[in-house]
């Protein structure tokens, strides 16, 4: 019995299915063209702007100047005018930063004139500028401060204040102002390298609820906590004036 061959159009398609066989065409491969990839740029260095350390508040660069680059402690007294008694007291120190507020801000008394650059002896206006603060005083014990302290009865006030107010109790506790005087020295010594003319013996002391003479006058609780806040090892300075004047 002869079998059944398959057509030739059966074997041609068996061949082109299994790829098999001399002289069969491959299947051709339907798979898409790989695309070429392009690689991202890299991303840009990002930059750090770092800010700028901050700076006493409310001074312009001639007041800043004066400001001594190793002053890592300031005391800044900003009076509400020119001609006003009134002021405010804010303690700053110096960090990596800048300078920062250490507590609240405390209201204060000046001269009863107000602010002059050009302080002389009996003008009863407190002088503008930038001194240092080395020595400290009183008639009462020291609280602890670590400023030398002179405990003296020449710290005794007596008499009334331009108010009518009692001036007692007033030089309890000071802290001398390098405005005409030497360094190093107790608050009651009176030497004045600038001339007696010049004035002195300008302090930071207890307030007595009126203008001064020319020194700077805080409550009795403020001026212990600046007393034991002052650290010479920080060399602390006071910056003082009127707005106007502070930010030239």
């Amino acid at each position: 019995m002869i079998g059944h061959r398959p057509s030739a159009a059966l074997l041609a398609a068996s061949l082109l299915l299994t790829g098999c066989g001399s002289g069969a065409a491959a299947i051709p491969d339907h798979r898409p063209e790989a695309v070429p990839t392009t690689s991202a740029p890299p991303p840009s260095p990002s930059i750090t702007v770092e800010a700028a350390p901050r700076q006493l508040p409310g001074l312009g660069p001639k007041t800043l100047a004066q400001v001594p680059s190793r002053a890592r402690q300031a005391v800044m007294v900003t009076g509400r005018g020119k001609d006003s008694a009134l002021s405010t007291v804010v303690l700053y120190e110096r960090t990596a930063a800048g300078w920062e507020a250490i507590g609240k801000s405390w209201p204060a008394h000046n001269a009863l004139k107000g602010w002059t650059d050009h302080h002389r002896a009996g003008d009863l206006h407190s002088p503008i500028g930038v001194y240092t603060l080395t020595d400290a005083g009183g008639r009462l014990r020291d609280p602890g401060t670590r400023l030398p302290y002179d405990r003296s009865g020449g710290f005794t006030a007596t008499g009334t204040g331009f108010e009518g107010e009692p001036l007692a109790g007033s030089f309890d506790h000071v802290i001398a102002i390098n405005y005409n005087r030497e360094p190093g020295t107790s608050p009651l010594d009176w030497t004045r390298p600038l001339g007696a003319g010049r004035g002195g013996g300008i302090w930071l002391h207890v307030d007595h609820d009126g203008p001064t003479q020319g020194c700077v006058s805080i409550a009795r609780r403020h001026m212990r906590e600046l007393l034991l806040a002052l650290d010479p090892g920080l060399d602390p300075v006071v910056v003082m004036g009127d707005t106007k004047s502070l930010a030239r």
